[in-house]
């Protein structure tokens, strides 16, 4: 069975820090792009970084501030957050999308898998 747990949010300030940590099972981690993804209330969910092997990809408005991690061993993801902002606030979900020589993306549609969500609130 295929499980993506997220962990990690909370409530914090602005110009705060957090780790959100996604824990995989049920399918070769290894082989699969993981992504974080972000949904504000009556907004689309988007992505904001994923990462392959090797390479990384940030959505433009986050670089500076986001950055995104994984430890295979673990078979597990993070997503580092810096310098929270008010518009950060959302619900944070890690995704897994199969690599098969398809490419880095940040397109929700293209991620198979899905966890349930870490909500991050960031107060001013």
């Amino acid at each position: 069975q295929v499980r993506l747990v997220e962990s990690g949010g909370g409530s914090v300030q602005a110009g705060g820090s957090l780790t959100l940590s996604c824990v995989a099972s049920g399918f070769d981690f290894e082989s699969h792009y993981m992504g974080w993804f972000r949904q504000a209330p009556g907004k689309e969910r988007e992505g904001v970084a994923a990462i392959s092997e090797t390479a990384t990809r940030l959505r433009p408005s986050v670089k500076g501030r986001f950055s995104i991690s994984r430890d295979n061993t673990k078979n597990t993801a993070y997503l580092h957050i810096n310098s929270l902002e008010p518009e950060d606030t959302a619900m944070y979900y890690c995704a897994a999308k199969p690599i098969r020589g398809s490419p880095l993306s940040l397109s929700a549609g293209q991620y198979n898998y899905w966890g349930q969500g870490t909500q991050v609130t960031v107060s001013s």
